[in-house]
């Protein structure tokens, strides 16, 4: 799960990581005494889920009340268009005002989950303000990584490591030591995947803040977060994955036109690929569980259908916990609610697969059934062409 930037920076003032002071503007009248309460120069910034907002024109400086007011009439409500958001671009329906910093130096600091090292790990970089990737490909020797131990968390000896490493003056290290270890108790503290500070600036009298901060978080730990489940904002989400959530579907909309139904994450991973060596373009990720019911079926089918794009579905089920007569029953009852105009492959191996099989084909529907992953892939590439 994502959440803003203002949103990411009121959780790390309660772990006492410093951020500018700012506030919501909520209309063009409101940043009149926004502006009186902060000061001048002030930033006015577009909060949606996706970076390059600045390269885009989401983020402005203002110096007169009057030009905060046009900033923030620019930006509220613009479709903003950035390198993440492809180029549809997402609209905007909040705006943050904050206090203007005096920028001595940027700097990059992270903390992610390292998933081969099944730990996470702390990166810092001096390279602040631009993205870490192209750092890394153009200046790799500008990035330092610490792994922590979770069950002891950061040690302060790597935090002063991390800092050091960041060739600044040797009156803040003990700041940007502390800063270190306080943006890690908020990732262990709120069970994030991500917390990255890009910039964290240095300030003309040698203060740290965190000037931009984004926070991805573990969707399993979501149960013992409320507070982080209470920023969810749904305007940033795709209509389709939203619909999937309430049925407990993880569903996830890709560009291609051939839709998935797959039971199991690890067997929807490889069915994408396989579509994708057969010449096709999977439409999403789509996998229903291994004890889907006959309704998550028929809804799971429903979601792939509403997406305009998908001009035809690959079922690809293997038969647990998940009966292929049930998969079976539950497809064809959404075919029979639902207008299907694209051809549907269907592979089925496992528990109850004869049974699934003559549901099929007594349906009066002209699916298709694939013998293996490779024939169902071959045959919906060649409907869809």
């Amino acid at each position: 799960m994502n959440i803003h930037e203002f949103q990411a920076k009121e959780i790390l003032r309660k772990y006492n990581v410093p951020v500018p002071k700012g506030h919501i503007a909520t209309d063009a009248g409101s940043v009149k005494s926004i502006v009186g309460e902060l000061g001048l120069p002030v930033v006015v910034k577009a909060q949606i889920h996706a970076g390059g907002r600045g390269k885009g024109g989401g983020v402005k400086l203002a110096k007169t009340p009057g030009e905060a007011e046009e900033a923030f009439k620019s930006i509220m409500g613009m479709n903003l268009v950035t390198h993440q958001t492809g180029p549809e671009g997402k609209k905007v329906h909040t705006v943050l005002i904050e206090e203007g910093v005096d920028i001595a130096k940027e700097l990059y600091i992270a903390v992610a989950l390292d998933r081969e090292k099944s730990r996470p790990a702390i990166m810092v970089s001096e390279e602040g303000g631009m993205d870490i990737e192209e750092v890394a490909a153009r200046s790799p020797e500008k990035i330092m990584k610490e792994w922590i131990d979770p069950a002891l968390g950061v040690m302060p000896s790597q935090a002063r490591k991390l800092a050091f490493f960041l060739n600044l003056p040797s009156e803040v290290i003990r700041a940007v030591t502390g800063f270190i270890m306080s943006l890690y108790k908020a990732f262990e503290g709120k069970d994030c995947s991500l917390a990255e500070v890009n910039p964290l600036v240095l300030t003309g009298d040698n203060k740290v803040i965190a000037l931009d901060c984004k926070m991805n978080f573990d969707d399993n730990a979501l149960f013992r977060q409320k507070d982080v489940v209470a920023c969810r904002d749904l305007n940033e989400e795709e209509e389709l994955e939203i619909e999937a959530s309430k049925y407990d579907l993880n569903y996830i909309k890709l560009d291609g036109n051939i839709g998935c139904m797959v039971n199991g994450a690890g067997l929807a991973m490889a069915t994408m690929d396989i579509i994708k060596l057969s010449g096709g373009e999977p439409a999403n990720f789509l996998d229903v569980g291994g004890g889907a019911s006959e309704e998550q079926i028929e809804n799971a089918f429903r979601i792939i259908l509403a997406d305009k794009s998908v001009r035809g579905i690959f079922i690809n089920i293997f038969g647990g916990i998940l009966r292929c007569d049930i998969l079976a029953s539950g497809v064809v009852k959404a075919a029979r609610k639902i207008k299907v105009t694209a051809p549907v492959v269907i592979r089925m191996e496992g528990t109850n697969v004869d049974e699934g099989k003559h549901i099929l084909s007594e349906s009066g529907f002209n699916f298709i059934v694939a013998d293996g992953m490779g024939d169902g892939a071959r045959k919906v590439v060649e409907a869809v062409k």
